[in-house]
């Protein structure tokens, strides 16, 4: 009786661990919380560094310049005024430590007014901006194995601001399109009563891939400032050659998800319909093959600001394979996967902040597959449908949905077209099915039981 009860005990504390795990806590998802003092601080230095470059222009440039740097500084001064930036303290103290490693040992990078931060924005990518705001991707620090490969992306855009590319670009196209022969050609083609238009064209294409090439000599020279940068830190220099291996097949990894969103909107009582995604024509065949249209293929590379990675890494690979072994962590190799492993959900969030809807229930589709943001990604595939449903209702989708394109994997395509083609209706009955198999797993989760009932009224509007 006793070795009865003791076994009944254990059944049950073991049915009880299970329940614990197989249900989402009921705190939620916990994000990364932004520090809104950071924020202001760079956006206030943005505005300081404006008006110390508008102080130094040629007067006679000056309305050049000012509709330059207005473009310029309100795009900057949008993005710390908004949620793309990552100013978790956490996350920013990390990369200004990776940061201070590289300037710490290259003394041409100190004093130079630096503002280093990563965003929530998906594309992989970093850049540096004329005001010296440095912007790293979360899209780009996902894909990345190590610290080292962060390090030579910092270092390469830092060497950009060293070397004032942003500045000399600007300077370099004020002074062309000011010059006398440009406004000269400007004001005859002005006066021309046919093919103006044309020619006015094949002006600005000469300026813009003369443009273009310059600024792939300029990425050329960061490299190899990087390089120096990076082996002067102790990162191993080797991670040169996977960060730009990464970035030629960039392309082909972002086209490797698969969201199965097949098999999650397929329900006993509610089947996936297969019309919704079916071809109707070949529809990319009617897409011109010249992205850049009027342009030829050769015409086409030049317009790309970074030259080849392949022929970068062979521009450096003499000098990597003399260096001595390196480290691929430095500050923290913890901090780093930490945050590779929770970049994703807030890039998923903050596509739903941004309204860009398509993006957001196909990220919220593959954060389903994760086991520890399972729940997360639950909930926001019943909160998308829900505001997709909604802002269809009113007509206004088109805007926050991304149109297919060949760029985009097949699997992402076919959603896009599956949101493109499924009926109001037919949208409410799918969200009302999703929310009703997931409702026990959810009980917990905050602000579920909100998308509950929303698509529980959206499919009683149809009965």
């Amino acid at each position: 009786m006793t070795l009865l009860f003791r076994t009944s005990i254990s059944l049950i504390l073991l049915c009880a661990h299970f329940t614990v795990f197989s249900q989402p806590s009921n705190q939620g998802y916990q994000f990364l919380k932004d520090d809104s003092l950071i924020r202001n601080k760079y956006y206030d230095l943005s505005q300081e560094k404006k008006k110390e470059l508008m102080s130094v222009v040629d007067k006679s440039q000056t309305k050049a310049y000012k509709e330059i740097y207005d473009e310029i500084f309100t795009d900057i001064g949008s993005m710390w005024k908004s949620t793309r930036v990552i100013v978790d303290a956490k996350a920013n103290d990390y990369l200004q430590a990776v940061a201070q490693k590289i300037i710490a040992v290259n003394p041409v990078l100190k004093g130079l007014d630096l503002k280093i931060v990563f965003t929530r924005d998906w594309w992989p990518n970093a850049a540096c901006m004329t005001d010296g705001t440095i912007v790293f991707n979360a899209g780009l620090l996902m894909y990345m194995s190590n610290e080292a490969e962060l390090a030579f992306v910092l270092s390469h855009e830092m060497a950009h601001y060293y070397r004032q590319h942003s500045a000399k670009s600007i300077k370099k196209y004020i002074e062309t399109v000011s010059s006398e022969d440009f406004q000269a050609e400007v004001k005859k083609l002005s006066k021309q009563e046919y093919g103006a238009n044309k020619e006015l064209e094949a002006l600005t294409k000469g300026t813009v891939l003369n443009s273009r090439r310059h600024s792939r000599d300029s990425e050329s020279e960061a490299d190899r400032f990087a390089f120096q940068f990076l082996k002067n830190t102790g990162y191993d220099c080797k991670a040169i050659v996977t960060c730009l291996q990464l970035l030629d097949r960039i392309d082909d990894t972002l086209k490797s998800s698969t969201a199965k969103y097949q098999e999650v909107f397929n329900f006993s009582d509610y089947v996936f319909k297969k019309k919704w995604i079916q071809a109707e024509s070949a529809i990319f065949s009617q897409l011109d093959e010249k992205a850049d249209i009027g342009l030829s293929k050769k015409e086409q590379d030049s317009l790309k600001t970074h030259p080849d990675c392949l022929s970068r890494i062979a521009s450096l690979k003499d000098s990597i394979s003399n260096c001595l072994p390196g480290q691929a962590f430095i500050v923290s190799q913890e901090t780093f996967s930490g945050l590779k492993n929770n970049f994703f959900a807030e890039i998923t969030e903050e596509c739903y902040r941004g309204e860009s809807l398509s993006r957001n229930l196909y990220y919220g589709l593959l954060l389903m597959q994760d086991e520890s943001k399972k729940a997360l990604g639950i909930y926001t595939v019943a909160r998308g449908l829900n505001r997709i449903y909604e802002v269809q209702k009113v007509h206004k989708l088109g805007s926050k949905l991304d149109l297919e394109d060949k760029k985009y994997s097949e699997d992402y395509n076919l959603l896009l077209r599956l949101l493109g083609r499924i009926r109001l209706e037919e949208l409410a009955n799918v969200n009302h099915q999703f929310c009703k198999k997931y409702e026990a797993y959810m009980q917990n989760y905050p602000g579920f039981d909100k998308e509950l009932l929303k698509a529980n009224i959206a499919k009683n509007n149809y009965q």
